[in-house]
């Protein structure tokens, strides 16, 4: 990805570019060395490279912080669909959720980027704990859909962004000690793992609360879990590790008072209350993000058709189970992405894992028990993870640096964006004409984004192998 020697912006075409994997980045090796990375042992050897570099606490707090956010959007839906005794209601509702974490996402994000992670999260922690309550008791309540769709939006709004916010904090401080591509790719493989546990594990918390008692009894679970490990992780010392605070505070961070007054610099720069303007994004990057709209399409279709065909084969209270089932499956393929061989580019993995994901989605359509719906789901998780992991890893490389944080929210947001839309729409169709309606859906998204990336793989060739240098991280002789 070539960028131009003052422009701090990247190339349209050449983001994707094949190239072959360098070892290093020498973008950021100059600021503190090499990191320490192993050279063998394999994938499991760079997992316990990363957890030396973050401590054993972070990855803890940040599944922990990360899990309620699973447990409502699934969760929304069945504990709405039962207190209400409508699918569609219970679609809407979970829409509104989603699309509350879509519009606010990318604010998130920038606020990160320009204030640092650790207030950002710390807030809005606390409040999405209070919002989830709130939900929660209205659901109860079962108050109107009118109550509830303003409930669900703030509950989404409120959501901190463990997600995102923790793949961008653990890449920018790898990144700043030299990790190489192949480093980066094991952290996208750990983040993307552990999202998927979450996924597992947040809707089976929410389908084993309503087997043995109540689903509102995750909620409360899940409100706890925000409050608590959201601020853990807010507060842990990487959230103020360089390489993770503000462009300004990094800068004034490495030079001293003198070193920045004898510096020829403009008065716009010699001024704190100025902030440096933000490098607009690339035009590669919205590309990755249609993609990944197409795989929210999906993933939404194949939550509404999962509850709908559990609800019409009697078995409404193992929707959760059904849904973790799948994650399961895509949680062990997330792990194993960090094997793939590096000679196999970021783009040719796109096409790979998108014709998979729409050759995997087609049994669901055709489902028609619980026993084909749990290994049609079992087969079909095998390739979201890879699908994910491809998509924030394109999003990572092509992205300006200072705008990391933003990048991945944004990622994230197209995701849940598109699941969110799915579940109302697919909602409906699945009550009017039965689940394959909703799967339906999901199967022609998957087409959609295998067409994307065969797209993609036409305009810009493919990258993103090897180092892809980029103009908006100085070097540390720039920054004395």
């Amino acid at each position: 990805m070539p960028t131009g020697p003052a422009s701090g912006t990247n190339t349209p075409s050449d983001a994707l570019q094949d190239r072959p994997e360098t070892g290093t980045d020498t973008r950021t090796q100059t600021h503190t060395g090499t990191a320490s990375e192993p050279v063998a042992g394999g994938v499991l050897a760079r997992f316990a490279a990363i957890l030396r570099i973050t401590g054993p606490l972070l990855p803890v707090v940040s599944f922990l912080g990360r899990l309620p956010t699973a447990m409502i959007q699934m969760g929304s839906v069945l504990l709405v669909t039962e207190t209400s005794g409508s699918l569609a209601v219970g679609g809407v509702t979970g829409c509104a959720l989603a699309l509350g974490q879509v519009a606010l996402g990318p604010l998130v994000g920038r606020l990160a980027d320009r204030r640092g992670q650790r207030t950002v999260v710390l807030a809005l922690s606390l409040l999405n704990a209070t919002a989830i309550l709130v939900f929660t008791l209205a659901a109860l309540l079962r108050l109107p859909l009118w109550a509830l769709v303003p409930l669900g939006t703030l509950a989404g709004a409120t959501v901190p962004g463990i997600g995102p916010l923790g793949r961008a904090r653990v890449v920018a401080i790898v990144r700043r000690r030299g990790a190489s591509n192949r480093m980066v790719n094991a952290v996208m493989s750990m983040e993307s793992t552990m999202d998927e546990l979450s996924f597992v594990l947040g809707p089976a918390a929410v389908g084993l609360a309503a087997v043995v008692g109540y689903p509102a009894h995750a909620f409360v679970a899940g409100a706890l879990l925000v409050g608590v490990c959201g601020t853990a992780f807010a507060l842990h010392p990487t959230g103020r590790a360089p390489g993770t605070e503000p462009p300004r505070a990094r800068g004034q961070a490495h030079t001293s008072p003198r070193a920045r007054g004898e510096a020829k610099m403009s008065s716009r720069a010699r001024d704190p209350r100025i902030r440096p303007p933000l490098p607009p994004m690339p035009r590669e990057v919205h590309v990755v993000r249609v993609g990944l709209v197409c795989l929210g399409v999906l993933l939404g279709a194949c939550g509404a058709g999962i509850t709908a065909l559990s609800g019409e084969l009697a078995s409404a209270d193992q929707a959760g189970l059904v849904y973790a089932a799948m994650g399961v499956t895509s949680a062990i393929s997330g792990l194993s992405m960090g094997a793939v061989p590096e000679r196999i580019t970021l783009a040719t993995r796109w096409r790979a894992v998108t014709a998979l994901a729409a050759v995997l989605s087609l049994p669901l359509i055709g489902a028609g028990s619980m026993t084909a719906l749990y290994l049609a789901v079992v087969l079909f998780g095998a390739a979201f993870a890879p699908n994910m992991i491809t998509g924030f890893a394109l999003t990572e490389r092509a992205v300006p640096r200072v705008r990391l944080a933003e990048g991945m929210t944004v990622a994230n947001g197209c995701l849940v964006g598109g699941q969110a839309v799915t579940l109302a729409v697919a909602g409906r169709l699945a009550e009017s004409y039965g689940a394959w309606a909703a799967f339906t859906v999901g199967s022609t998204a998957a087409v959609a984004a295998f067409g994307v990336a065969l797209y993609a793989g036409v305009r810009g060739r493919g990258d993103s192998g090897g180092t892809v240098p980029r103009d908006d991280v100085r070097p540390a002789a720039a920054a004395r």
